[in-house]
């Protein structure tokens, strides 16, 4: 097998230190060198190990993606002239079974580098890692923030209040004045229910039956815990997006254009930008994309027999931001709204949801690479397109609702 890298490096990397093999190649008859090293995961241990490897004239360095452990290492490295630094996916560099050991697994690593047979993970530009850090942040902290609403809301159960029975919005602006007076000491519920503010007027009698409960001082103080960790939520959520709208100024073109297909608002869109680099040339084809995003069948099939095409795991913040979109795109009277409903019918609603998360990658990748707006089919594009089929489907429907049908052609 030919030998792309003479001089190569492979890193197993774990929390507090790495097993580093130099590998160097042999000439003629005498086989190649590799020599196993440990260095501390520390920065300054860092520094020095770029030393060795520079001295060591190495020109393509592999590691191994292990939780965040693999960071700065890579971070570090990354920078050095001349060297291909290669993040790559543990389960596409797996060992021979029984020879499992940090220094086996560097050697490894080592030798797949020499000979070319590793494909470095996607991993974008600093400017995109930053925004990515931050639109995570955001989605973890709005998803803490629900986690703390619905506490409230098993809170206000347990003292009998059934304040979101009759209040579409568990912290609207009546909701948050009578939880405020029921912390401050109120107990009336006529009085409590007068606070409610505009159309929830109308539900007065409703709310008086629904603040009738057994609200104690126990029940205060943990609504007040769980309303200040809401609001401090909100406040970093706020700051966290007057973060990102800087981070985004570069990408502001490419927001616009997703933001254009229906269910896609600006938080959705920045995932998807924080988490594909909005840069499409990386992806070779909207399959790739979509590949990454883990909306693909999977691929396992031996002697001629598949065994199996489940999905394989992807970007899972790519994914939890598409996934988001699927119960609003579902009620839209549009061409993906349509396919969704059309999907759910025939396959399911988890299939469905899944096609319709590759059909929005593969519009965002066709959008994003042409710079073009995105322009609907309609919810009769299909119907369009095979007009028979439809023409059967409605008349089986009409049989089955127990009616004899018969064509004529309009005039």
């Amino acid at each position: 097998m030919d030998v792309l890298h003479p001089r190569c490096a492979g890193l197993d990397i774990s929390k507090k230190d790495a097993k580093v093999c130099v590998r160097v190649a042999g000439s003629g008859r005498r086989k190649a060198s590799e020599v196993v090293t440990t260095w501390s995961s520390v920065t300054g241990s860092i520094l020095r190990l770029r030393e060795h490897l520079e001295a060591e004239q190495v020109t393509c360095v592999v590691m191994e993606a292990t939780g965040d452990y693999w960071k700065p290492f890579y971070y570090l490295l990354e920078d050095m002239p001349g060297v291909q630094v290669m993040l790559v996916n543990a389960q596409a560099v797996k060992n021979v079974p029984g020879r499992k050991t940090d220094v086996n697994d560097a050697t490894w690593l080592a030798q797949l580098a020499a000979h070319g047979l590793v494909r470095a993970s996607f991993l974008p530009p600093e400017p995109i890692r930053h925004l990515r850090d931050l639109t995570r942040t955001r989605t973890a902290i709005t998803r803490e923030r629900t986690r703390e609403i619905q506490r409230l809301e098993k809170l206000l159960e347990d003292a009998g209040l059934k304040i979101t029975s009759v209040t579409s919005n568990t912290l609207g602006v009546s909701t948050r004045l009578m939880l405020e007076s029921l912390i401050a000491g109120q107990r009336d519920p006529v009085t409590l229910a007068d606070l409610a503010k505009g159309s929830l007027r109308r539900k007065i009698p409703q709310l008086i039956d629904a603040l009738e409960g057994r609200f104690t001082a126990h029940h205060a103080f943990l609504a007040r815990t769980h309303l200040d960790l809401i609001d401090s939520h909100d406040q970093a959520i706020a700051a966290l997006t007057g973060k990102i709208e800087e981070a985004m100024e570069p990408f502001r073109l490419a927001r616009d254009l997703l933001t254009t297909i229906p269910g896609i608002g600006r938080p959705t869109a920045d995932v998807i930008i924080a988490e594909t680099g909005a840069d499409m040339t990386r992806f070779p084809t909207p399959a790739h994309l979509a590949s990454r995003a883990g909306v693909v069948p999977g691929n396992n099939e031996s002697a001629g027999k598949v065994r199996s095409t489940k999905t394989r795991p992807g970007n899972k913040h790519l994914q939890g931001a598409l996934g988001a979109c699927m119960t609003s795109i579902a009620k839209t009277d549009t061409f993906l709204g349509a396919r969704h409903r059309r999907l759910t019918r025939r396959r399911g609603a988890l299939r469905a949801n899944v096609a319709t998360q590759h059909a929005l990658l593969v519009i965002a990748w066709n959008m994003l690479t042409n710079g073009t707006l995105y322009e609907d089919l309609g919810t009769d594009y299909h119907d369009r397109r095979h007009p028979q089929q439809a023409r059967n489907r409605a008349i089986r429907q009409l049989q089955e609702l127990g009616y004899k049908v018969t064509l004529e052609p309009a005039a």
